[in-house]
């Protein structure tokens, strides 16, 4: 595959725009920057759907993860985005190992095609 969008609603680039994932690299805009970073996959740490205790446990309580608590709502809404319904989709935290991240929601292909990448790099 290696192509797909991410939509990123909270973290360290930037909101409301769809970035990037083009063969193996994501292609991030960064908040108040024009031009988007070209970020290698094998840089990711840590890869993880998106639950309660993850949006917190990366995103620190007093920090976006509160954001991201009030954007997905209720528990059965959260389930909703993780288990992707009728859309496919799939929301999730990427963390990489300069210790930037985000919550974004991609396709459930493009998520199992990060997911592969990141155990191939983390062996």
């Amino acid at each position: 595959m290696g192509l797909g969008r991410i939509n990123v609603h909270a973290g360290d680039f930037k909101t409301g725009l769809e970035h990037q994932y083009v063969r193996g690299e994501f292609l991030m805009k960064h908040k108040g920057k024009f031009f988007r970073e070209k970020i290698p996959s094998f840089q990711i740490e840590k890869l993880d759907l998106a639950t309660e205790e993850s949006i917190v446990s990366v995103g620190g309580a007093a920090g976006w993860g509160i954001a991201g608590s009030v954007l997905l709502g209720p528990v059965g809404l959260l389930a909703g985005l993780i288990l992707g319904g009728m859309g496919k989709d799939v929301t999730f935290i990427c963390k990489f190992k300069d210790g930037r991240k985000f919550l974004g929601t991609a396709s459930s292909n493009l998520f199992h095609e990060l997911q592969k990448v990141f155990l191939a790099s983390s062996f």
